[in-house]
């Protein structure tokens, strides 16, 4: 992953911990898990950001049995702070404020500058329209959109991954 929207990743160490305890490599390979492999944050970013969110009080380290392992668990504090980062994302969904991604500020950057607005507006209307579906998926499950829904976003993965590879010059 490119570029991870700021505070995404200590939003999902404090979802993490609230679970159960956890050492730092442990909340590291369970992100590029439940990213399918997408992404892993760099020991980098999750040390400094576990040292900072104990300085401040929102987690604490866990009893452990094992010898030189830190674990860490989440203070009524850190359960708060959690609790406002889901009330907040809860509300921006509700409101379906828009915004565009950081990853894509590097695909933009490739574009002639007349093209950039083109494909602001049509990432926009994918992003909107994408959102809006899950939204209609909460209130109105159905199998068959489920399964439409694959279908869409399966063939056009393969039509961009098909333009790329015709980049590269491979064979599609």
């Amino acid at each position: 992953m490119a570029a991870v929207p700021k505070g995404f990743l200590r939003h999902q160490v404090l979802e993490l911990l609230n679970e159960k305890p956890m050492s730092g490599s442990e909340i590291m390979n369970e992100i590029e898990k439940r990213t399918n492999g997408c992404w892993k944050p760099s020991p980098g970013s999750v040390y400094p950001l576990l040292a900072w969110l104990q300085d401040n009080g929102y987690i604490r380290e866990a009893p452990s049995e094992e010898s030189g392992v830190k674990r860490y668990t989440l203070t009524d504090k850190g359960r708060q702070l959690l609790e406002e980062q889901r009330k907040m994302r809860c509300h921006l969904r509700m409101g379906r404020k828009l915004f565009v991604p950081p990853l894509i500020d590097s695909f933009l950057l490739c574009l002639p500058h007349e093209q950039t607005e083109e494909v602001l507006e049509a990432f926009r209307r994918l992003f909107k329209a994408f959102l809006s579906l899950g939204l209609t998926l909460e209130e109105r499950f159905s199998e068959q959109t489920l399964k439409e829904t694959l279908q869409v976003l399966n063939e056009t993965s393969q039509r961009l991954e098909d333009i790329e590879k015709k980049l590269r010059g491979e064979k599609a």
